[in-house]
């Protein structure tokens, strides 16, 4: 799959301003938009293993598309949801354990590098990372 690899963050488009409105403080937003996220991806059929490594955290994450799982942001938060495949497109949409609210986040190919989007209460953001 073309997702499988490792990719490191390169740049960031809004992210203060999605933090921001995820609650997140001033002092760890401006930590977030720094943090030289790496993410290792293994994809196998449905399953996936990420690997988060940032200057912050390392966290491994395994999923099935389709099935409900429990994830932490880097700030704590606690989400539940799904991942799904879309075309060449991987979607996935999360409650907040806190207020239900509903964060989604999808994943796709654009040029050679992989544009990680976000949407949280109207507010959008991008993350984007280059193949290493």
């Amino acid at each position: 799959m073309a997702f499988s690899g490792t990719w490191k963050v390169d740049r960031n488009e809004n992210y203060d301003k999605f933090m921001e409105k995820l609650g997140v403080n001033v002092v760890k937003r401006k930590l977030g938009e720094h943090d030289n996220l790496k993410l290792t991806i293994e994809q196998n059929g449905d399953k996936f293993h990420i690997k988060e490594s940032s200057t912050f955290r390392t966290k491994e994450i395994d999923f099935t598309l389709g099935v409900q799982f429990d994830y932490s942001m880097a700030d704590g938060t606690e989400l539940s949801g799904t991942w799904v495949l879309e075309g060449e497109t991987l979607k996935g949409t999360f409650n907040r354990k806190d207020n239900n609210k509903v964060l989604t986040t999808t994943r796709t190919l654009v040029g050679g590098e992989l544009v990680q989007s976000y949407n949280y209460e109207g507010v959008d953001a991008k993350r984007i990372f280059k193949k290493q």
